[in-house]
């Protein structure tokens, strides 16, 4: 008996959804991240990625349950919790997705270099065209959920194979996962910001409204979807912290300015080092198609003139990042002040959620999980400190 071709292309979505929101999540700056943590905290951050991720995955689940049986993206859901609300997370997700994609731009360059040796110009541009091309392609939605699960799988191989080549204590790892010798509070909620921040929460959940996988009787598919999402990203983040592990704990120190870089290089030479430009490529480029799709996707239902011509206005929202990376080099002041606001969205877009989650007029007869419900409440105090700290950049920079 035939398997029901409908219910094979909306699999094919779902785990495309997932992939979208992992890949987003695991962009050049959380490889960064994630190999300066690990070389300051060594096996206590074990901790810290079970605590982020438990606290990431209420928060995608919250997030992407809401969005499935309102069938609203979250600037309509914010707006229908209170006017005009949708237009000021719109803009927030937009400003802040400009500003990583800014990054993911310079992340996918730097691992071109890395690959072929070309300069971080013509790296840039490259990216770029291959960003755009996704777009230009008449099935620009199955494009990009092609592209972003094999070049995540393509992620876990090959840090998978420089973790083995590490030799990291693994037993220490989970030991410490349980007790660590300090709790990291500070930590965890950083990677917390990094891991669900901004765009991230809402990749997935806008993908499934395109495609149509909506509804209170897809619910179980969508948070299926989700946990897939959310197990990728934590399998790379764990693969990716043992790799780093193997090698600080037996006393190399990394190269500060580029300890990602340094973790592949030196249990695996040259060919490491090779590994490390594939892989930062693949999460930088992902992440690109990540951030435009939804940032643009905040926008559509807001105005006209973007639905007409979603796919062309995601093309012009990676020009233009290329552009800003490539004539102003780093924008150091356009990346503090955008990445301190993007500290400010998951609270908001958070609690607007959570709220909206009790009101019959957005989610009907359906009877959010008290559970899901205040333990959201809960990461949204968490982010909210996360947000209030990141602010603290606007102020040095204008004090």
């Amino acid at each position: 008996m035939s398997k029901d071709p409908n219910q094979k292309k909306s699999w094919s979505v779902l785990i495309g959804a997932a992939f979208l929101m992992a890949t987003s999540a695991i962009g050049p700056g959380f490889m960064t991240q994630t190999a300066a943590f690990t070389a300051k905290y060594e096996a206590d951050f074990a901790f810290v990625i079970v605590a982020s991720v438990i606290l990431a995955y209420i928060a995608q689940i919250n997030v992407w349950s809401i969005i499935a049986v309102s069938k609203m993206r979250g600037q309509d859901i914010a707006n229908k919790v209170l006017p005009g609300l949708g237009y000021f997370v719109a803009f927030l997700v937009a400003l802040g997705g400009l500003a990583f994609n800014i990054g993911n731009i310079g992340g996918a360059a730097l691992g071109m270099n890395v690959m072929f040796g070309t300069s971080t110009e013509v790296g840039a541009i490259i990216s770029a065209v291959i960003g755009v091309g996704i777009f230009m392609s008449y099935r620009a939605a199955q494009a990009m959920d092609q592209l972003t699960k094999y070049l995540g799988i393509l992620m876990i191989l090959l840090i998978g194979y420089v973790m083995i080549v590490s030799t990291p204590p693994v037993g220490t790892a989970v030991a410490h996962t349980v007790m660590p010798t300090e709790y990291q509070w500070l930590a965890t909620i950083t990677l917390l910001g990094g891991t669900v921040g901004g765009y991230i929460t809402f990749s997935g959940g806008h993908r499934l409204i395109d495609a149509g996988i909506v509804g209170e009787e897809n619910l179980g598919q969508v948070r299926k979807s989700a946990t897939l999402g959310m197990g990728v990203a934590t399998l790379v983040r764990i693969l990716f912290f043992l790799a780093v592990l193997g090698v600080v704990s037996q006393g190399a120190l990394l190269d500060a300015s580029n300890p990602a870089a340094d973790a592949f290089l030196k249990p695996a030479g040259q060919v490491g080092y090779k590994i490390f430009g594939i892989v930062f490529f693949c999460a930088a480029i992902t992440s690109v198609v990540g951030a435009a799709y939804t940032s643009v996707s905040f926008l559509k239902t807001l105005f006209k003139p973007v639905a007409a011509r979603e796919n062309w206005w995601i093309i012009g929202f990676i020009i233009i990042s290329t552009l800003i990376l490539l004539f102003m080099g780093k924008p150091a002041m356009l990346l503090i002040v955008a990445g301190s606001l993007n500290g400010l969205i998951l609270p908001v877009t958070l609690a607007v959620m959570l709220l909206a989650a009790k009101k019959k007029e957005i989610v009907g007869d359906y009877k959010h999980s008290n559970f899901l419900f205040w333990a959201g409440w809960a990461v949204v105090v968490i982010s909210a400190y996360i947000g209030f700290t990141s602010l603290q950049g606007i102020s040095k920079l204008l004090g």
